[in-house]
């Protein structure tokens, strides 16, 4: 009986469903988390009566034919990335991006990850860094008798140093954009790594054209809507009863036809 099947994919979909509405609210205070979406596709149709073929010695077409659909099957989980709140923190340290772009990370391994989570700090020798230790390129470091320290909206990092007046430009902080930002791959830590499907980084000063400008003292929070996804999350729970309740009514039907005699 088919409709066993193709109950268990609509309940393994749903199951997606709820794991990824999960994660969703497991970050809702997460800084700089995207929340996800799942996307869903029927799976290939079994033709009783192939639409088109004829049906009749004199050439008559069938002008719908007879199709079985088998289920579901997840077919992407997209990021949606559309801006968070920006929270004031007070922390001179911390940034936030206002638009697209993410910051750039040098990883342990040497690699480069991408990020929208300024919370970001000095080492003991004075680079900035993220909240794991890891270096912020271009790896900007503050010197030690620095009174006052400004990062303007353009990611200029300009101190003050004891007896000047002048403040003193010590680095530049760039943003990178994708042509397709849904394809960076997620790797934990707010961190992401490009991908073939992302494609090559593009980095730039914040607020050129396509970039955006930086905000001292802020963090991005996280953009997941908290009704949206209890919305989502009772759709999915009844979605998934329901065919639940599929696989019961197939189960008595065999059982019907079990006790036949």
């Amino acid at each position: 009986m088919r409709s066993l099947a193709i109950a268990a994919t609509g309940m393994m979909a749903q199951q997606t469903n709820v794991e990824v509405t999960s994660n969703n609210l497991a970050n809702m205070t997460t800084t700089g988390f995207k929340r996800r979406r799942a996307e869903f596709q029927d799976l290939i149709y079994q033709n009783l009566r192939r639409v088109g073929s004829t049906s009749s010695d004199t050439g008559t077409i069938l002008p719908s034919g007879a199709q079985i659909g088998l289920g579901v099957r997840t077919a992407a989980i997209y990021r949606i990335s559309e801006q968070g709140n920006l929270q004031q923190t007070e922390n001179r340290f911390d940034l936030a991006i206002r638009g697209n772009g993410y910051f750039q990370v040098q990883l342990p391994s040497g690699d480069v990850a991408y990020t929208r989570d300024g919370t970001f700090a000095l080492s003991q020798e004075g680079t900035i860094v993220t909240a794991e230790g890891f270096v912020v390129q271009p790896g900007i470091t503050v010197p030690a008798n620095a009174r006052d320290v400004t990062i303007n909206a353009s990611g200029q990092v300009l101190v003050t140093l004891d007896g000047q007046v002048a403040q003193q430009n010590v680095g530049q902080i760039q943003l990178a954009i994708f042509p397709n930002e849904g394809g960076l791959e997620a790797s934990g830590e707010n961190m992401y790594l490009a991908t073939s499907a992302s494609g090559q980084p593009q980095a730039a000063a914040p607020g050129q054209p396509g970039y955006g400008q930086l905000l001292q003292g802020f963090i991005e929070t996280s953009n997941v809507n908290t009704v949206q996804e209890i919305t989502n999350l009772i759709t999915a729970q009844r979605a998934y009863e329901m065919n639940s309740r599929v696989i019961v009514a197939s189960d008595e039907m065999l059982s019907a036809v079990a006790k036949l005699r």
